[in-house]
């Protein structure tokens, strides 16, 4: 095997944990080789320590974080996503955590390894949550408009991104390529739930790329799965950004964290139609300040959110601790 493809295949191996830990610590990490925001400097005297992770008020509320393989079939409840395998791919490894970002590696697949022949590719299923990327987009669409106009020097664009349809729903579709190694890059997005969902293909061998690619029809996708306009309803919430705001909430109770930390804590609320806060989704929060913040919550009330005259949930994304970015109207800081 070539030398330089061998060590981009490893590094597409260890990619999807690079973005959001080693470039730095809350990276959007939209695709392998986005150059990310500067990192930021840990305060003086502070000590960073592992332990922040995801949680979830109750175990019923299906998470993005909560998909899986099982009999050749990627199968996520809370996109509404379900991606047939080819028979020769599998998921070796779990992805790690979502980051303190909004970024998740849903899946990370390969082809078996029989035979005597090269690894020829890997498929990486993520996404991006919209509440609290760290980088200027609305949605998927301008979420890999910006990923193409911040591609590191090292790769060059194949294709411009374009609007395709893939299994009766809208995706974005982005082309790269490593020119020194002849590894090529195929992005498919589109927008769920306010995430942006990405398929990221990578190879040498174009015409796998294409294949794989076309298996992208056999998925059954919500019919909210769009570029633009991917913002819930229907059997999910409607997804709002920034909702917890004064002219919504009702009564509100904040938090005392009582030990002060320095981790960004984001958090995604469902609200019911009678405005009660029906389920916190920890992206990333150490245990006491999971404690804390829930026991908070659960005694915030919030005007009825009405769609044609008609209450329905909502889903919104409330940023406490330390924000990584510029304050919004709904960080609470302790």
């Amino acid at each position: 095997m070539n030398s330089k493809f061998f060590s981009l295949v490893l590094l597409i191996g260890l990619s999807p944990s690079l973005p959001a830990q080693s470039e730095a610590p809350n990276s959007p990490a939209v695709t392998p080789h986005a150059q990310s925001p500067a990192p930021q400097k840990v305060p003086s005297g502070v000590i960073l320590v592992k332990g922040a992770w995801s949680s979830s008020s109750d175990s019923a509320t299906p998470l993005p974080e909560g998909g899986s393989v099982a009999h050749g079939i990627y199968t996520n409840q809370y996109f509404g996503l379900s991606y047939p395998l080819s028979s020769d791919w599998y998921e070796k490894y779990k992805g790690p955590p979502p980051s303190d970002s909004g970024y998740y590696v849903l899946a990370q697949l390969r082809p078996t390894e029989t035979g005597k022949g090269p690894i020829k590719g890997s498929i990486l299923v993520a996404a991006q949550d919209l509440f609290f990327a760290l980088v200027p987009a609305a949605n998927a669409k301008e979420l890999i408009k910006y990923t193409k106009d911040n591609l590191k020097p090292d790769y060059k664009v194949e294709e411009e991104p374009t609007e395709v349809k893939i299994a009766d729903r809208s995706f974005v579709s982005f082309e790269y390529v490593a020119p020194a190694a002849d590894l090529h890059w195929y992005v498919l997005a589109t927008e769920i739930r306010c995430h942006m969902v990405q398929f990221i293909f990578t190879s040498s061998d174009t015409q796998l790329l294409k294949n794989l690619v076309q298996d992208m029809n056999k998925m059954k996708l919500p019919m909210e799965a769009d570029p633009v306009s991917g913002t819930g309803g229907g059997d999910s919430p409607v997804c709002i950004k920034d909702y917890a705001t004064p002219e919504n909430v009702v009564n509100r109770v904040d938090p005392v964290l009582a030990e002060r930390r320095f981790n960004p804590i984001p958090v995604r609320i469902i609200i019911d139609k009678s405005g009660n806060v029906k389920n916190i989704h920890f992206l990333s929060a150490f245990p006491e300040q999971s404690k804390t913040i829930q026991d908070a919550l659960l005694q915030w009330k919030f005007k009825p959110y009405l769609q044609n005259g008609q209450p329905v949930e909502v889903e919104t994304g409330i940023m406490f601790g330390h924000s990584p970015q510029a304050p919004a109207k709904t960080t609470v800081t302790n």
